[in-house]
């Protein structure tokens, strides 16, 4: 049997003792027959590692309502930062894997394709969303017009680089981490984009689907620490069906309140568009039917309530599907984290946050949950903007606004909706 200072010795050898409080096995050199003060140790330790997780947690989500106050300017440099973080610690785990910081040149050009890929996408944001700005500046123009093909010649510059770096005896490795970045790439900068996409439909679609899986979490946590005794996955041995299901329960009814309370003000539901007369964004509109109050007849199974109707904001409905998600299939990003960290052998992606990991660690389903809302609005909700249709009828050629103005005038005048002319 082992001693306790042996014990200790083992555990202040993996690097730090939150480590190993909490790692899966973490009581397996201190059983109930060993020196008592080393188990009261552990106890202390690990009570200690719960009240970090959450002062840091309370105050992670009090920045995330300061940041929300400041606006979606703000919210975009938040979700850069965020990404450029994430980037960052997935490429820095490629790294040690494959031992690659002596291969030539590809730290430098990982960090190129992110700039590359960046300018790409934020590119494509700017033509959508700031058109009215884009006309006004002349080399803004040219950027716009040209935009994809730069953003091919950019990324071409930097694969002709990749191959000229070629080293004989590190090939393999060098095409592991090229893959590696191109995969890091797909995942985190094309769901971060996602987001502000989302960002830009309205707050509300930023807000309530961060929020919902925070909550899924901290509920998951809550539940399955109070009542857990069933094991969800052997991927992630902390996790439980009572925490699985608790969580759901709770997310669910979180979300439908949240919903409720935010679709009251325009600031929240209103599409963020670019003022060209203030040189800002904008959120005042007349609220989409999703945000009006609507009366519905409550079905046949709830008769014996004495309400036969009740008042609800259409996406009050939509929060319960979204909530379902976050619920069900959102953490299966977190799952897949896991097996990520487990392959090549690391506790977190970072050690960023004290008690919590990585970025990473604590944006793993919210990248999965990005691209649902995206899918979401585009299959459910979202139609034909006008302003995108404005700007773009704004960068064609004269004749050309000319030849859309008369089909257009021809066809409502057709559908009786204009007086015919003399």
């Amino acid at each position: 049997m082992q001693s306790s200072e042996f014990a200790l010795s083992k555990i202040y050898k993996r690097g730090h003792l939150s480590y190993y409080l909490m790692s899966d096995n973490r009581f397996d050199d201190c059983s109930e027959n060993q020196n008592p003060i080393l188990i009261s140790v552990f106890s202390f330790l690990r009570w200690k590692n719960y009240w970090i997780r959450g002062v840091l947690s309370i105050a992670m989500i009090t920045s995330f309502f300061f940041m929300i106050s400041m606006g979606p300017v703000a919210l975009i440099f938040v979700v850069m930062t965020i990404q450029i973080k994430c980037f960052q610690e997935i490429i820095t785990i490629g790294y040690r894997v494959y031992r690659s910081y002596e291969l030539p040149w590809f730290r430098t050009l990982s960090w190129y394709f992110l700039i590359c890929v960046n300018y790409f996408f934020y590119g494509e944001t700017l033509a959508d969303y700031f058109g009215a700005l884009v006309q006004k500046e002349e080399p803004l123009q040219f950027l716009a017009r040209y935009h994809r093909f730069i953003s091919f010649a950019l990324y071409l510059a930097g694969f002709c680089m990749f191959v000229l770096s070629l080293v004989k005896k590190h090939y393999r490795l060098q095409f592991y981490m090229f893959g590696w970045t191109h995969v890091t790439l797909l995942i985190v900068v094309t769901q971060s984009h996602l987001v502000i996409q989302n960002l830009f439909e309205g707050m509300i679609w930023f807000i309530v689907p961060i929020s919902i899986v925070i909550s899924n979490d901290i509920f998951a946590y809550l539940c399955g620490f109070f009542f857990g005794r069933t094991p969800l996955i052997k991927l992630s041995p902390k996790k439980t069906w009572e925490g699985f299901i608790g969580g759901f329960f709770f997310t669910v009814i979180f979300g439908f309140i949240l919903a409720y309370l935010l679709s009251q003000f325009q600031y929240f539901v209103c599409p963020v568009e670019f003022n060209s007369e203030t040189n800002g964004f904008s959120v005042e509109c007349e609220p989409s039917d999703i945000f009006v109050m609507q009366q519905y007849t409550l079905p046949s199974l709830f008769l014996f309530s004495f309400q036969k109707s009740v008042n609800l904001y259409p996406y009050q409905i939509h929060s319960i599907f979204i909530s379902s998600f976050a619920s069900l299939i959102g953490p299966f990003g977190g799952f897949f984290a896991s097996g990520f960290k487990r392959a090549f052998k690391i506790k977190d992606f970072a050690s960023t946050i004290p008690g919590h990991g990585g970025i990473m660690d604590r944006f793993d389903c919210q990248y999965l949950m990005a691209t649902f809302i995206h899918v979401y609005i585009g299959s459910f909700i979202r139609g034909p903007n006008p302003t995108k249709v404005l700007q773009q009828l704004m960068t064609l050629q004269p004749e050309q606004q000319l030849a859309i103005f008369h089909t257009l005038h021809s066809n409502l005048r057709e559908r009786g909706l204009i007086a015919p002319t003399e």
